[in-house]
């Protein structure tokens, strides 16, 4: 899948007099406005060549002695990482339930910095995400079966494409103002994975009713998939969010859809007249809902949920079939990913066009960036069974 900047051109527009305004509050009036207790921490990891930057909040709660959640927040289309920090601002929350926030950098190889969910080649966002997920697990002390990604428009586009190719780290997502695309709506992960999207009604940058013109899938129709492929009820508990704040302009409803176990395994906050904003963030970039936190309530909904509990799908054979064979993407020149759980793997060999093994492995994050260019026959031996695909090795960018 490909998208021109023709057609990402009335994002950036209509993102970067928001941008300048929060810019400007963080640079002028200081992080006074967002109540915090910890440190945020810069740094950086190598990964696909690039030195990608991250900006991490350590709450002084954390000690080192106790696993805590890690949870990814996204930034925008020509945002950042420190203008997602205190836009979403999760400081407060992490500091009193004790859990890590990392706000990663994108890249700008479009002219404007963004996460690459299948927008261009490159780079591999997967590939940094999930080596910044494994890094920060070497240097902290990070529950595994307790990482989650959020973010904001662009950002909640790359958390719905976390939540499809990346199976093995990432418990749960949340998106604010984000959708997915068309072009990978059917890719299918191979459990279940809870997602909660919070869009406004009013919004022109990703619109609730979809683009055509941007490949963006309606809200409707991304709720649809994620309540078919979690096994939810098509029936919802709908509250109606208590209206706090009778000058915002806006107001908000609150759908949850159960699975025959009793998980709200999909959640949705439909703000009514809401345009391209963040509900409850301390900055008003537009018609922004009051009368909730968005921040709170995506942790309130990823504390709920463990990876390690969350079951495999239970797809027809046919689907079971295309979604084990699935591997992306494919040619590739430095990660290949297999679309099923690291627990259903036994073992993938990846053989040259001479049958000898050139590399072994039992991961579903697959690092051929040391092989030659060419072709390779890849075997996949899972608990359901084995398979075999051809996969192309391409040169690096």
């Amino acid at each position: 899948m490909t998208i021109t900047r023709y057609s990402i051109k009335n994002i950036h527009l209509n993102m970067k007099h928001y941008l300048f305004i929060i810019t400007f509050l963080i640079s002028e009036l200081g992080v006074s406005l967002w109540a915090q207790t910890g440190t945020t921490l810069t740094d950086s990891i190598l990964s696909g060549g690039i030195q990608r930057k991250f900006r991490l909040y350590k709450p002084n709660s954390y000690n080192g002695n106790t696993a805590v959640p890690l949870v990814l927040n996204l930034h925008g289309y020509t945002s950042n990482a420190t203008q997602q920090q205190f836009y979403g601002n999760f400081m407060p929350i992490a500091d009193t339930a004790n859990f890590l926030i990392v706000h990663p950098e994108g890249t700008a190889p479009l002219g404007s910095q963004f996460w690459n969910a299948g927008i261009a080649g490159s780079p591999n966002d997967i590939a940094f995400l999930n080596a910044l997920i494994d890094s920060l697990m070497l240097q902290y002390t990070i529950d595994p079966n307790a990482v989650y990604s959020c973010g904001m428009s662009n950002g909640g586009i790359m958390s719905y494409y976390m939540a499809c190719l990346s199976n093995s780290k990432i418990a749960a997502i949340a998106s604010v103002t984000g959708t997915m695309f068309n072009t990978w709506l059917n890719v299918l992960p191979g459990r279940i994975v809870p997602v909660m999207e919070i869009h406004g009604t009013a919004d022109n940058t990703v619109p609730y009713t979809g683009s055509t013109t941007n490949n963006m899938a309606p809200i409707d129709t991304v709720l649809k998939r994620w309540r078919a492929h979690n096994a939810c009820n098509s029936s919802s508990l709908v509250t109606n969010v208590t209206n706090t704040n009778t000058t915002d302009g806006a107001t908000a409803i609150n759908y949850k859809f159960y699975n025959a176990n009793g998980k709200a395994y999909v959640e949705h906050y439909k703000v009514n007249n809401a345009t391209h904003t963040w509900p409850g963030a301390g900055i008003n970039l537009g018609v922004t809902c009051m009368d909730f936190n968005a921040s709170v309530e995506i942790w309130r909904f990823f504390r709920q949920f463990k990876l390690n509990q969350l079951q495999i799908t239970n797809l027809p054979e046919n689907e079971k079939q295309k979604n084990a064979t699935l591997i992306f993407p494919n040619p590739s020149s430095d990660y290949i990913y297999i679309n099923l759980p690291a627990s259903n793997l036994k073992e993938i060999r990846i053989c040259n066009l001479e049958g000898k093994i050139v590399q072994s492995t039992n991961t579903s994050v697959i690092d051929i960036r040391h092989l030659e260019n060419g072709v390779y026959l890849m075997s996949i031996q899972t608990v359901n069974g084995s398979f075999n695909q051809k996969i192309v090795k391409t040169p690096s960018h």
